[in-house]
């Protein structure tokens, strides 16, 4: 799996641009906004983009997603069905942050744990990380030892759970038990910020990592 990382938004969130390299197929992930410069690394990567994927429904991560999946006529999957509320409180969220108009979708595809998505001839694991949001997602590729991690985990920290339906004993569970099994060697995207690898951060994150047990 390919993966470009654009940060977007006031919030300089990592928006991703994944695809597999033998059919040049791909998907946006988390398309929060400027929509325009992930599109236009697509076109220069020559990617035809079939899908766009969610790992929660804050508005940096989805303000962009109805109007983009509406103009590039491709389907929605994710998140998790327990972040439909923050979905329909898109509009409310763009306008408390000062975003462009953002408009509330229902997913193609709600997710559950243990799913799979496939872009391409890639085939991608869902895992449910509920914490920062109820319905939060990680997109694992397990052959490419990369995963796609949102505001779980970043480099040094993890996501807030001061939000509504945040809960930070949660988060860290979902941390501890469904993402460092998958292996230490296991890079990570994170939703703001720089990568890091799931066993740099088990050692080290003062959160969730083996200092703060």
């Amino acid at each position: 799996m390919r993966v470009i990382v654009t940060p977007v938004t006031p919030f300089q969130q990592n928006c991703s641009l994944i695809w597999c390299e033998h059919t040049r197929r791909g998907a946006i992930v988390d398309p929060g906004g400027d929509t325009e410069r992930v599109l236009a690394i697509a076109a220069r990567e020559a990617v035809t983009i079939e899908k766009l994927l969610v790992t929660h429904a804050h508005i940096d991560h989805a303000g962009a997603t109805a109007r983009l999946a509406r103009e590039l006529g491709v389907p929605i999957e994710g998140p998790q069905r327990e972040d439909q509320f923050w979905i329909e409180l898109l509009p409310q969220q763009g306008a408390k942050y000062g975003f462009p108009a953002a408009e509330a979708f229902v997913p193609d595809r709600w997710l559950e744990h243990g799913d799979t998505v496939t872009v391409g001839e890639l085939t991608l694991e869902v895992v449910h990380c509920p914490g920062h949001t109820p319905g939060h997602v990680v997109f694992f590729d397990r052959v490419g030892r990369i995963a796609l991690v949102g505001d779980v985990l970043f480099h040094g920290s993890i996501g807030r759970t001061d939000f509504p339906r945040g809960d930070h004993a949660t988060l860290v569970a979902s941390i501890r038990e469904r993402l460092w099994p998958l292996g230490d060697d296991v890079v990570f995207v994170p939703g703001h910020g720089p990568t890091s690898s799931f066993g740099d951060e088990r050692r080290d994150n003062p959160f969730v990592g083996d200092r703060a047990r």
